[in-house]
């Protein structure tokens, strides 16, 4: 199946944009809505889970369910200063070091979004013992003076998100593109190309859809979304982080344009062999790129759902520099990724899956 990369692009871009932290989804499902406008229903529940469901839901059949999650890293403001900075948590993790000097921004409590900047003490002021242990004490600043007028002025308050100011951008001649929250917006482009090209398809099994909330803070809302779902089987997509740029060649396990990644294990998730091995046959069937990896760290919503005894596995897109201010990812890898899930639903039977 082939995509029209101008689509593509507009629609990673939109959805990177959109300022949606663990918890506060809200931007992703919008995006997520008009994408499905005219061939698939969007529900949510408290949890703010995009459940999609295409017209051609008959809720007759088995259900393999799709999932890629809608939440970024990002943090949330926890005080306010008689200075007018603030402090904050982490929602999710950001790499070490990154949110130094990192421009952002500020949900206030009017909704508007406002920036700032994660302050950090310049050099000029550290002592010698911070310097050598390399502190970083970070505020988050908005250019307040004080904490009335952080409050009265800038409508800053307790309990309020706020994600990298950065900007989706990319290299048309290259097919690079350049932004926040790849991880998992990049999985979620890829899932919706891969549902509505299977939308209106007559399979055994029905399709359907989960944008899933709050992944980066334990995996939370994948499972209220299973269990609305009822699936037989599980598709994950993620936006994986490409190793491609720090490890020896014959380590790299996630490589730009070299497609979707299937891991065998990670610290959520031993994939279910049987299924793994079907998804893989499916893709060299069809002739399309996959790698797969053996990850030690790092957890996806495979890990909530596979306990609930819904054989899943994880289809990632390479992208570097997950959790910080900026990614790059292939628009290849994410039109790759697409076919390779419509490869293994138009593969799969009932017959099949019960041997998973």
């Amino acid at each position: 199946m082939e995509f029209d990369r101008n689509e593509v692009v507009e629609l990673l871009g939109r959805l990177s944009n959109a300022k949606a932290p663990s918890g506060f989804e809200d931007e992703t499902i919008s995006v997520v809505r008009e994408f499905c406008q005219g061939w698939a229903e969007v529900r949510t529940n408290s949890l703010m889970d995009g459940l999609i469901y295409p017209k051609s839901f008959t809720g007759e059949k088995p259900v393999l369910m799709l999932d890629a999650h809608g939440d970024e890293v990002g943090g949330m403001v926890r005080s306010i200063r008689s200075n007018g900075t603030m402090s904050f948590v982490e929602l999710g993790r950001f790499s070490p070091h990154v949110l130094a000097g990192q421009e952002v921004l500020v949900r206030n409590t009017e909704g508007e979004w406002v920036h700032g900047v994660i302050g950090v003490k310049p050099p000029h002021f550290m002592s010698e013992e911070e310097r050598a242990r390399g502190a970083e004490d970070l505020i988050l600043d908005v250019g307040a003076t004080s904490k009335e007028e952080a409050c009265e002025i800038f409508h800053m308050g307790m309990g309020e998100p706020f994600v990298p100011a950065t900007q989706f951008s990319w290299d048309r001649e290259r097919g690079i593109a350049f932004g926040k929250a790849f991880d998992c917006r990049a999985g979620v482009t890829a899932l919706l190309l891969a549902l509505r090209g299977l939308a209106g398809k007559d399979l055994p099994f029905d399709i359907v859809a989960s944008i899933s909330s709050m992944e980066e803070v334990g995996e939370r809302g994948v499972a209220a979304a299973a269990r609305a779902l009822h699936p037989q089987l599980a598709f994950m997509f993620e936006g994986c982080p490409a190793d491609d740029t720090f490890l020896a060649p014959d380590d790299v396990q996630a490589a730009l344009h070299k497609g979707p990644m299937f891991r065998y294990l990670d610290c959520c998730m031993i994939t279910n062999p049987r299924y793994q091995r079907f998804v893989l046959k499916a893709a060299r069937d069809a002739s399309l790129k996959v790698q797969t990896s053996v990850r030690e760290g790092g957890g996806t919503d495979g890990g909530p759902v596979h306990l609930l005894d819904i054989p899943s596995v994880v289809a990632g897109v390479p992208c570097r520099y997950v959790h910080a201010g900026c990614a790059i990812c292939a628009l290849d890898d994410i039109e790759e990724t697409a076919r390779v899930a419509i490869a293994v639903a138009e593969a799969l039977t009932p017959e099949a899956a019960a041997r998973f």
